[in-house]
């Protein structure tokens, strides 16, 4: 097993993001190796306090290694982030300062051949698991999903134009034999897109992305998640989003864009009767995006994207 490694994307950004003050309380929704929750907790001594989520065990033993420093000034819950009202209750906390989500997968997850997250693996299993816990697993959603719902997998999640070939070859590699590895589920790939379109970044990168997002739920109820964790935002508070592809950044736009908004109603209605009022005011109308240094030292950071919302209400 690899020694957990995990390089945060855009920490200086983040942490500026979130308006950081000595003894407040703040959120990391996804705390992987610690790297983010470090800063937190060393900007915010001695009196700061942090509440933290993954579904990692390794993340989450590797994290807390790392925090070792602030003792007593943090908790780590094995939970989905969008479990945070009920980590909240535990934890005694009706509203927090800050709020940070980083919806990247961790390098350590991508680098373990055990975990069956790339596509440079060919050996490795098809798991994709980020909670090892969950009994969905890759290999069963390529073995046993029906092709339509396959392709549509491929189509909503990955954005795969290629979506029906590659379902359709699944099924038909799956009925002589089942799929255990990733290099079988990349063949299909490289095989189902012809020649002139396998250039640019990996063929397989989208496919793999749309897998590993239905095996985790990556997408379900993020809008509402978002909308929710702004509410128990302390007035002045902060939210600081990383999202990695544009699936996630649209759901958080939408998110904040609703939450800023002053009223939903009609606009052929005359008179404003939603009694809506704008909830946040968006400090990033452009994402913010790693600089030429962080591009140069982690590659990962190339498609991240930083979205950053004060709570005004």
């Amino acid at each position: 097993m690899l020694e957990f490694s995990h390089k945060s994307v855009m920490p200086e950004e983040c942490m500026e993001g979130l308006s950081l003050k000595v003894g407040g309380v703040y959120f990391d929704g996804t705390i992987g190796g610690g790297g983010h929750s470090y800063e937190i907790l060393r900007r915010t001594s001695p009196t700061g306090r942090l509440i933290a989520t993954d579904l990692d065990d390794e993340a989450i033993r590797a994290a807390g290694e790392r925090l070792a420093p602030f003792a007593g000034r943090f908790s780590i819950y094995k939970a989905n982030y969008k479990d945070f009202a009920r980590v909240f209750d535990e934890a005694g906390v009706d509203k927090v300062d800050g709020a940070l989500l980083d919806f990247g997968v961790s390098s350590h997850q991508i680098d373990d051949a055990e975990r069956g997250f790339s596509y440079r693996q060919p050996q490795a299993p098809l798991d994709m698991r980020m909670n090892r816990e969950a009994p969905l697993t890759a290999a069963e959603v390529l073995n046993t999903y029906p092709e339509e719902r396959l392709e549509r997998i491929l189509k909503t999640y990955g954005e795969e134009p290629f979506a029906r070939t590659i379902a359709k070859n699944v099924v038909r590699a799956r009925e002589k034999k089942p799929l255990e590895t990733c290099g079988e589920f990349a063949e299909i790939i490289r095989g189902s897109i012809p020649a002139k379109f396998r250039f640019g970044a990996p063929c397989e990168r989208r496919s793999f992305q749309a897998v590993r997002i239905e095996v985790n739920g990556e997408l379900d109820g993020l809008y509402e998640m978002v909308v929710s964790l702004v509410g128990r935002l302390k007035k002045g508070g902060r939210i600081a989003i990383l999202t990695f592809h544009s699936l996630e950044d649209r759901a958080v736009k939408e998110a904040f864009r609703y939450l800023e908004s002053p009223c939903v109603c009609p606009k052929n209605l005359p008179v404003c009767v939603c009694g809506k009022k704008r909830e946040i005011e968006v400090l990033t109308h452009k994402p913010i995006t790693a600089g030429e240094q962080e591009l140069r030292e982690n590659l990962r950071s190339k498609s991240a994207k930083l979205r950053i919302a004060e709570k005004i209400l």
